[in-house]
């Protein structure tokens, strides 16, 4: 399905339905900058919803929900990789605002109406249309592979929302019954997440009843590859907490491999673009936003604070990420990280591989910690996810023991073996998981160990961001809004 396609979804009754306050009683996919429209109307009875069905379990089927399902996981990527990535790798020190509304988020001048759309593509572009694909899915009893799916994109949903905002409603949530639906505190939202992903794990592991070939764009209904993305889901969501046991466990069971990486596919046709080409080069707002002098120097052999050595080029990383025109350093949008049919990574095996490392290292210790490290390491080595790669701009040889001991190359500063470690971990983690909303999770998570946490500093004053602020929309029409409402450096729950 074309990334342009909008869907005015249906319930299983038929009916065009609306939404409850804050989705602003409509929900369809939201194409950001491209507006099309399909409309999806279903005038079938019943009978015809389901005649032709194949009904062997294990084969797939062919139904309305296909629709949908296709559509819930086109506003996945709406919400995990559009603006809501953007503006978090703004206060993650990843970006620099230059220009516009970016230059004010730059310098914390932020509003509650700026945040309205953002939480509008969480809560409506991909949250409710997975509940709706699960509720029609059930209506036409399409079989377990196909629930499981609408539950891992409900559980990223919520997870990731409950990340940026802190309480957010989680029982009452998506449901017209609730006009003003009951916010939930954080931490029990991310245990609710946790059984969300357990209960989409048992569903996917009965492997009958997968999706419409097809209707599912992530992995055309493999539930294996769903079953390690979940996994990888748990751990992430464990290490918000700071729970690194049950993190390093979710992960030993996680993504397997690059070949089974969660991304958002996108093509060559101009609807189809990556959502970073469109913002960078259709929309040609690359006066508005440059990659901040901090991330680039890291990743720049001619910088003084680049972070290569003996054993490490990152030229060829530097290459797939950015490119220098007169505006600063910016996305690369020729062949690499914002390239027109690049994917746009929403939960991978090299995540997977750094939670390994970092959770190893925090339960088990140096050794396992370094194990993880290096083979993260022999992944780059190869190319890794980079996709315009010349092998002789990389290099990735795997570190030992002396490598991180006071004097050794990645501790020249002379701290201890354990904290060499941890800070090259933490860092890798930064570099890899660029432009994604999991830097702004990792800056927060670890703003206390600043020892080895990634030293980005305030752009305005002397307070990091803390959070997305509730949105206008909501405050206006729900009356269970928190009371007093965080500001925007109010530090959410699960990182006070």
């Amino acid at each position: 399905m074309k990334l342009s396609t909008q869907l005015s979804l249906v319930n299983t009754n038929g009916d065009k339905t609306t939404s409850n306050n804050y989705t602003h009683k409509k929900y369809f996919i939201m194409k950001s900058y491209v507006l099309l429209f399909l409309i999806v109307i279903l005038t079938q009875s019943c009978s015809d919803l389901v005649e032709d069905l194949n009904n062997d379990p294990n084969n797939q089927t062919k139904s309305a929900y296909q629709t949908i399902l296709t559509g819930a996981e086109v506003g996945n990527i709406l919400f995990q990789t559009g603006e809501n990535a953007r503006r978090a790798c703004i206060f993650s020190g990843q970006y620099t605002g230059i220009d516009r509304q970016h230059l004010g988020f730059d310098q914390y001048s932020v509003t509650t109406s700026d945040f309205d759309a953002l939480w509008n593509d969480g809560y409506v572009d991909a949250l409710r249309n997975a509940i709706i694909t699960e509720q029609t899915a059930l209506s036409e009893n399409t079989g377990a592979v196909t629930i499981g799916i609408t539950q891992v994109l409900q559980a990223q949903s919520f997870g990731t929302l409950t990340s940026l905002y802190g309480d957010i409603p989680f029982d009452e949530a998506v449901n017209e019954e609730f006009s003003d639906p009951m916010f939930d505190n954080q931490v029990d939202i991310y245990s609710k997440v946790q059984t969300l992903l357990d209960k989409a794990i048992s569903n996917l592991q009965q492997d009958s009843g997968r999706p419409a070939t097809g209707a599912d764009i992530y992995f055309d209904g493999n539930p294996q590859a769903w079953i390690e993305s979940a996994y990888t889901l748990k751990a992430r969501f464990y290490m918000h907490i700071k729970d690194y046991p049950k993190a390093y466990i979710a992960a030993q069971n996680g993504i397997s491999s690059s070949n089974n990486s969660m991304n958002g596919t996108h093509g060559t046709a101009a609807e189809d673009f990556n959502l970073n080409y469109q913002f960078f080069a259709v929309e040609v707002r690359q006066s508005d936003l440059i990659v901040s002098s901090f991330m680039a120097g890291l990743m720049d052999p001619t910088s003084p604070t680049y972070r290569g050595n003996t054993k490490t080029n990152e030229s060829g990383r530097n290459s797939f990420y950015f490119t220098t025109n007169s505006l600063g350093v910016q996305p690369n949008i020729t062949n690499g990280y914002a390239a027109p049919s690049a994917l746009a990574a929403l939960v991978t095996y090299q995540e997977n591989l750094l939670i390994l490392a970092e959770a190893g290292f925090r339960v088990n210790g140096f050794d396992n910690g370094l194990s993880h490290l290096n083979n993260f390491r022999a992944f780059m080595a190869t190319g890794g996810y980079l996709t315009n790669v010349n092998v002789s701009d990389i290099l990735y040889d795997a570190y030992n023991t002396a490598d991180f001991a006071s004097g050794g190359i990645e501790n020249l500063d002379g701290i201890s073996a354990d904290n060499a470690l941890l800070r090259e971990i933490l860092q890798e983690r930064y570099i890899t998981l660029f432009g994604q909303i999991e830097s702004f999770n990792d800056t927060r998570r670890t703003e206390s160990e600043s020892i080895v946490r990634v030293p980005i500093v305030p752009n305005n004053g002397n307070l990091l961001p803390q959070r997305f602020i509730y949105p206008q929309s909501e405050i206006d029409r729900n009356s269970n809004i928190p009371n007093p409402i965080p500001d925007f450096f109010s530090k959410t729950p699960v990182n006070q």
